[in-house]
């Protein structure tokens, strides 16, 4: 038996990280997969009549160690992997995708799923037991089971190959990121940036045995860089480098990736009886349709575009006023944009960051959840990580009960994909009895300490974190029956809601005072730095707005139409950002190459859902504000009815139970600004 197949002998039955070896993985594979083979065929060749129990329940219960491993080895794949983790990968996809077809097409298990779908008035379900017989039931007819054997070889040949793909994606991203430097050995070139930044980038270079300073394409050291730089040269190379990413004629472009994906997903749906990837996806979501999703965000357009028209308008007008720039370019934008913003609001992040040291400000979520869900977070040292950044925290209620284990992960490294995500390491789900605890990890990409300075963060990236924390949060107050069901297994348009809603207390004032306080004197953060923060939350909301909408046009764009006509994909690009686009085009630069979210993660047909969700956020704060943004009544709504239900019932349904009505979409225009 393997490590990786058996109860972990460790606190809380968490990963054994330390004593996994690479080599480990892919036998573990094969014999989790074996088992949970095991496991369906005792369910569809069992001879007693089907009932809830021996067949949707069973199911539900079925493959936990496959799960977990999965869960292990794709999250160390993100966060911390290698030549050995890509190769095996590539091996082990194709395997997964080829058991959950064989669990999908499997005409027996599918006519006990069916029996008691057809007979479930008979049965007397709870609201999760009505959910978790529909899903069973969907999830066989969306992937197949009602097809001919032809179409159904098809479908799979389509999800092994789409599998493949979607991993060649991410892993070209990955290797462009890390390929490209920009060292600097020329102390001019430094002009406009701050000191910290200088001396990660000194750091950097170091560790690599080099003088000067080295940037690269990771967040921390990309965003700074472009903001601050008084070098336009400079600025524009590194802007370039970023947009190129994956559209060079070289092994890791991802055009071919990007139209095989797209095709693969339309043949797929095509072959289940939908127009579109788009209405395949949608139909599992609260928006519904193609139409409602593209009508939802032209709306939105409409109404942002003026703002957003405006505010390039006064930015180029700065740029010009201040540098005598003719053309405002794309590398020109944050830097000019963070200008304007400090002489509009005295506003500097350099100023803000001093207030938000990384360790104060986790801190400082930590005693939000504990003030609005009645939990504590408790740092152990006696759990095994992936990596010495790493932290786990033992969460627990006031009765000292075990809530969950949180893993933390902050800073870039080589091996670390870009961005901020929310992942679990073990989903909670009550059997036999007992309820059994998540394990949650956020992973993020954070300026790292230096030999003389705390890791400090930006105000986007302590919002990020608050971000990130809101959906640990759904996944540790997780309280369902089935694992499947149960914290972020959510429609995709609802999990962003509380995530979304999180970052809405880093603006107050209450909260701030809990641990915006400056690293070096302790003195709390000035109250006008406070309101300043309040005032230019809607700077260029606008123009942010407009950015966020062009990249779920351009989703749709992609899954809402026949893609297989598409053989440029700049120029099927341009067309999509038409009606969206502020800065010139830049003919070096493509979106779609480097899009994870919809070529690499889930968010195909789903990027419209960050909007979706911010309509749910603003409505849900509002009612926050109404009451006080830490009252109890308040919070425990949030909690019973939405954090701890997962996907137990339809998102509106629970929405409503929350907050007595339905969303409305004012309250999301009035927060932006983008109503009077």
């Amino acid at each position: 038996m393997s490590i990786l197949t058996t109860y972990f002998q460790t606190p809380h039955n968490t990963a054994p990280f330390s004593k996994i070896n690479n080599s480990d993985f892919e036998p573990a594979f094969d014999t989790a997969i074996q088992q949970a083979k095991e496991e369906i065929d005792s369910i569809a060749l069992n001879i007693l009549p089907a009932t809830f129990e021996n067949t949707i329940e069973a199911m539900a219960f079925s493959g936990i160690t496959l799960d977990r491993l999965s869960s292990i080895f794709f999250n160390l794949n993100s966060a911390e992997t290698n030549d050995e983790l890509q190769q095996i990968a590539q091996k082990v996809a194709p395997k997964l995708s080829e058991f959950s077809n064989d669990i999908l097409l499997n005409e027996k298990l599918f006519e006990r799923v069916k029996h008691v779908f057809d007979q479930k008035d008979l049965f007397e379900l709870s609201a999760e037991q009505q959910t978790l017989l529909e899903n069973t039931y969907k999830n066989f007819v969306r992937n197949g089971a009602l097809l001919d054997s032809k179409s159904k070889s098809r479908l799979r040949e389509i999800d092994a190959e789409l599998s493949l793909t979607s991993l060649k994606f991410g892993e070209n991203i990955l290797a462009e990121t890390n390929q490209y430097q920009m060292h600097l050995t020329s102390e001019e070139d430094l002009a406009g940036l701050p000191e910290g930044v200088i001396e990660a980038a000194r750091q950097l270079a170091e560790s690599e045995n080099k003088e000067g300073w080295i940037f690269t394409l990771d967040y921390p050291s990309y965003l700074p860089f472009v903001t601050y730089s008084s070098n336009r040269a400079l600025r524009k190379e590194l802007t370039l480098a970023a947009g190129k990413k994956a559209f060079q004629n070289n092994t890791f472009n991802n055009e071919e990736n990007v139209l095989k994906i797209v095709r693969l997903r339309f043949e797929r749906a095509r072959l289940l009886g939908y127009p579109t990837h788009a209405d395949f996806v949608l139909e599992e979501r609260m928006a519904q349709s193609p139409q409602k999703v593209t009508s939802f965000l032209n709306d939105l357009l409409q109404k942002a575009k003026p703002a957003a028209q405006q505010e390039f308008k006064a930015l180029t007008e700065f740029a010009k006023q201040t540098d005598g720039i003719d053309r405002l370019e794309k590398w020109d934008g944050p830097y000019y944009s963070e200008k304007l913003k400090q002489e509009r609001f005295n506003l500097d992040d350099e100023k803000l960051k001093p207030y938000f040291k990384l360790e104060n400000v986790l801190e400082g979520a930590f005693k939000v959840a504990e003030k609005l869900y009645g939990i504590r977070f408790e740092e152990t040292k006696n759990m095994d990580t992936y990596h010495e950044d790493v932290q786990t925290f033992e969460v627990k209620d006031s009765d000292n009960n075990l809530i969950a284990v949180f893993y933390t992960d902050f800073f870039p490294r080589k091996g670390k994909r870009n961005g901020a995500w929310m992942t679990s390491f073990k989903p909670q789900y009550i059997k036999d009895g007992k309820n059994e605890r998540p394990h949650v990890s956020i992973v993020c990409n954070f300026t790292k300490p230096t030999a003389t300075k705390p890791s400090l963060l930006t105000f986007n990236e302590v919002t990020t974190l608050f971000h990130e924390f809101g959906h640990a949060l759904h996944g540790m107050l997780a309280d369902t029956t089935y694992p499947g069901l149960s914290g972020t297994s959510v429609y995709w348009d609802f999990v962003e809601l509380p995530s979304q809603i999180m970052e809405n207390w880093c603006y107050e004032q209450e909260t701030l005072e809990l641990f915006a306080r400056h690293y070096e004197t302790g003195e709390m953060i000035p109250m006008e730095l406070v309101e300043k923060i309040k005032e230019s939350a809607n700077f260029q909301e606008g123009m942010a707005t407009l950015r966020q909408l062009s990249f779920g046009l351009l989703d749709m764009g992609w899954h809402a139409q026949d893609p297989t006509a598409i053989t440029d994909l700049k120029a099927f690009e341009t067309e999509q950002f038409a009606s969206t686009q502020l800065y010139p085009d830049v003919k070096e630069n493509a979106m779609s190459t480097a899009f994870s979210h919809i070529f690499h993660g889930g968010y195909a047909s789903g990027y419209y859902s960050y909007k979706w969700a911010e309509v749910l956020d603003a409505d849900a704060f509002a009612f926050f504000k109404e009451k006080g943004i830490f009252n109890p009544e308040v919070a425990s709504g949030f909690k019973n009815n939405i954090l701890s239900k997962g996907g137990t019932e339809h998102p509106m349904v629970l929405y409503k139970r929350f907050r007595g009505q339905e969303p409305q979409p004012e309250a999301l225009l009035k927060r932006a600004g983008l109503t009077k």
